[in-house]
């Protein structure tokens, strides 16, 4: 593919605090440069549309594997998002009303520009309600502000597990073994903090297993990472203490790649990053997926070189992308 050279603004939170050995978004940002790309950061505060247009207050950036000198953020300047080539969407969740609304400013610009991940289709497929059309691949599972709903599917799974159903990095999650007395006041505490359902899952002990993330570059499965909960934890995400440990794929997990891939392609989702518990797939990430540095260090590959590969393809007109 020949060299080319791209403006790419990247819509993230503040850039400084980040965790360079972890941030999956920093190393996007280094491929970019290395490969000679501009790049630009702006925050979602900084995102404006002015009549149909999508202007950001952005600042150029450069970036190095440097601890605590990783970021340099040159003075910022207002720029529309329409003579950029690509925008990277990556501000973490919580997927709220603010993280919508940029969906909608952003769909002004996409797909002329080029926006990763497609912005309509984030917006319609948030973590916990898009895996729910593979109901096939998925433990039980109720989403629900019925109380009589809960205690109906507690009594038929008896060990359960309740969480908040737009939370991120393992958030309000809760496991209720069959003799815990806390589910009504634990109802009663979501109900105070979040006006949206919850989201009750039969509890799968294989989570002492792990809880895999995989990687799906342009709906292929690029590389995968297991992550094992800490002793007495029922979350295995990273921040809540869970252990990266080498993982390949297994026939099953390549099967449920498989059936959600089409359905991602088709969506413009172009990076995203499942979680799958045994065998069955718990939560579909595209907001702002993360694990491409854990599977780096452990695969000696470079998953973010084949997110560029395939950004640039699309550019060019060409896709696909090599599958592990």
């Amino acid at each position: 593919m020949p060299a080319m050279s791209l403006a790419v603004a990247i819509q993230m939170d503040p850039i400084e605090p980040i965790n360079i050995d972890a941030d999956s978004t920093f190393v996007l940002a280094l491929e970019a440069q290395r490969r000679g790309h501009a790049l630009f950061h702006y925050t979602p505060q900084d995102l404006s549309l002015k009549g149909n247009r999508a202007i950001a207050r952005a600042r150029p950036l450069t970036v190095r594997r440097e601890k605590g000198n990783h970021a340099t953020l040159g003075s910022a300047e207002s720029i529309d998002l329409a003579t950029v080539d690509v925008v990277l969407l990556r501000q973490d969740p919580p997927f709220d009303m603010s993280y919508i609304t940029t969906t909608h400013i952003l769909e002004h610009v996409h797909p002329q520009t080029l926006v990763v991940n497609d912005p309509v289709h984030v917006r319609n497929a948030p973590e916990k309600l898009f895996v729910t059309h593979f109901a096939e691949l998925m433990p039980p599972t109720l989403i629900t502000t019925d109380r009589r709903e809960i205690l109906a599917f507690r009594a038929e799974h008896k060990d359960i597990i309740v969480k908040p159903l737009f939370g991120n990095g393992g958030a309000g999650v809760f496991h209720l073994k069959p003799d815990d007395e806390n589910l009504s006041a634990l109802l009663e505490t979501f109900t105070q903090l979040y006006r949206e359902p919850v989201i009750v899952q039969r509890y799968l002990p294989e989570i002492r297993q792990g809880d895999k993330r995989i990687i799906l570059i342009d709906g292929e499965p690029a590389g995968a990472i297991n992550r094992i909960p800490a002793e007495g934890e029922a979350r295995a995400n990273m921040h809540a203490g869970g252990q990266a440990v080498k993982s390949e794929l297994t026939s099953r997990e390549r099967d449920i790649c498989a059936a959600i891939g089409p359905a991602l392609r088709e969506r413009g989702l172009l990076f995203v990053g499942i979680d799958v518990i045994g065998d069955y797939l718990t939560e579909i990430n595209v907001t702002s997926p993360t694990g491409l540095q854990e599977i780096g260090r452990y695969d000696s590959v470079s998953l973010e070189a084949k997110i560029w590969d395939a950004i640039e393809g699309k550019l060019t007109g060409r896709t696909g992308v090599a599958s592990a």
